[in-house]
């Protein structure tokens, strides 16, 4: 609560013509200047009784977001109700001034602009937001601003609780040619089809799968009960995996293209599953199980919301020596038995010799695949980088370079049409 310009002038003015007349002894003038603090006191006891955020029957506040979640640069509509239940209630709403508030990273930096309907008991706010990075972002609370009668005070107070927006990242629509190596079928041998490496790949028990599918020795060693995905799948199961830079625009567009790619698998019939990085909310690394299991697109594309929802948290380790140890575990997933993956794609960028070697051991097993990020700029990092590309195709990956921030298309065919 803050007095406004009119309420200084009242509350100082009074003071002192109440001073100068107890000081000459003029009981009429000590009266006349106590009006002043008077008002102003009265002004603070409205805007205290008549609190929006207090009350037996506070005002409610509903916030949503559609669609939630939402793509990078695609538009999103945010609507706030605010609403009252009673008498006072609606007599408080109908003095209040309001703002909404949502994360920079949902408005751009810009000012909201909100449609404001108002009805009996209801006022409701509509504002677009159009996401410009991905994570979790707070829309509200509203900011309620109010003047007492008087003019003399004025508060400023929050109303409401926050809503989270997921953002996933930017994902761009990417060609599988058929025929291509990554959507080649699995060949069919002697009238009858040949075992799938698929056979291999295993996923959560759910209720009602047959018991003889269980995935026994898994199941012992993970503490939870595995089962053999269905043998019947059409196209070997791939595994995208992704080393994080630590600059911010690299991770973007790193996570943007790893994305793509894993949805452009899943909609040509791959089970895909998604190795590197870091959940940022618990900093979690290669072992957790939901990201060891390949998803598998059905007709409602819920594998596809769940790869996504997979990104939305995706940071790279806290120091390099642990981004070291996520990509090797990550190596070792895919070469240990049953690792489940014929089929890997990579977005890399410069490694150490260390990491290229067990990177190198992938494509002894494994149709690998590969997008070195290349700085454009001369340096450490560009020619270590360059020898990372190298070392990939020497060791049989087939591999092209990219520039961060280039465009993902670009990338993806100059990455098919590359040979071994």
């Amino acid at each position: 609560m803050r007095p406004t310009a009119r309420g200084w002038g009242l509350a100082v003015g009074g003071t002192v013509l109440t001073a100068l007349g107890i000081g000459i002894g003029s009981t009429d003038l000590a009266r006349l200047g106590l009006i002043g603090p008077l008002v102003v006191a009265i002004g603070a006891g409205w805007l205290l009784a008549i609190d929006p955020t207090g009350g037996r029957h506070p005002l409610r506040v509903i916030r949503t977001a559609h669609p939630n979640p939402v793509s990078v640069r695609s538009p999103a509509t945010a609507r706030v109700e605010i609403r009252a239940s009673d008498a006072s209630g609606r007599a408080r709403l109908a003095e209040l001034q309001l703002g909404e508030q949502a994360a920079t990273q949902l408005s751009g930096g810009l000012t909201l602009r909100a449609s404001v309907v108002r009805a009996a008991g209801q006022i409701t706010l509509t504002y677009p937001i159009a996401p410009t990075r991905r994570g979790r972002w707070p829309l509200g609370p509203l900011v309620v601003r109010r003047t007492d009668p008087f003019g003399v005070l004025r508060t400023r107070a929050t109303l409401g609780e926050q809503a989270e927006v997921a953002v996933w990242p930017e994902v761009v629509e990417l060609p599988i040619p058929r025929g291509s190596l990554v959507g080649e079928p699995e060949r069919v041998a002697i009238g009858a089809r040949t075992p799938s490496s698929d056979d291999a790949a295993l996923r959560d028990y759910r209720v009602g799968d047959d018991l003889r599918r269980v995935h026994w020795a898994s199941s012992a060693r993970r503490g939870e009960l595995l089962v053999r995905s269905d043998e019947r799948a059409g196209l070997r199961p791939a595994s995208v995996l992704v080393d994080l830079p630590a600059d911010r625009t690299g991770i973007e567009w790193t996570v943007s293209l790893a994305a793509s790619i894993g949805i452009a698998l899943l909609g040509a019939g791959h089970p895909v599953r998604l190795l590197g990085g870091r959940a940022s909310e618990d900093a979690a690394g290669i072992t957790s199980a939901l990201r060891l299991h390949h998803l598998r697109d059905g007709s409602a594309g819920a594998a596809r919301v769940e790869l996504l929802d997979l990104t939305v948290d995706l940071e790279p380790a806290p120091t390099a020596a642990a981004a070291s140890e996520d990509l090797r575990a990550a190596a070792h997933e895919l070469t240990a038995p049953g690792g489940g993956s014929p089929l890997v794609l990579a977005v890399v960028g410069a490694l150490s010799a260390a990491d290229r070697d067990a990177l190198a051991r992938v494509s002894d097993v494994c149709d690998a695949l590969a997008i070195v990020r290349i700085p454009a700029t001369a340096g450490p990092e560009r020619r270590d980088a360059e020898r990372t590309l190298a070392d990939l195709r020497r060791a049989g990956w087939r591999a092209c370079s990219a520039t961060p921030g280039e465009d993902l298309d670009t990338c993806w065919r100059r990455l098919l049409g590359t040979e071994r």
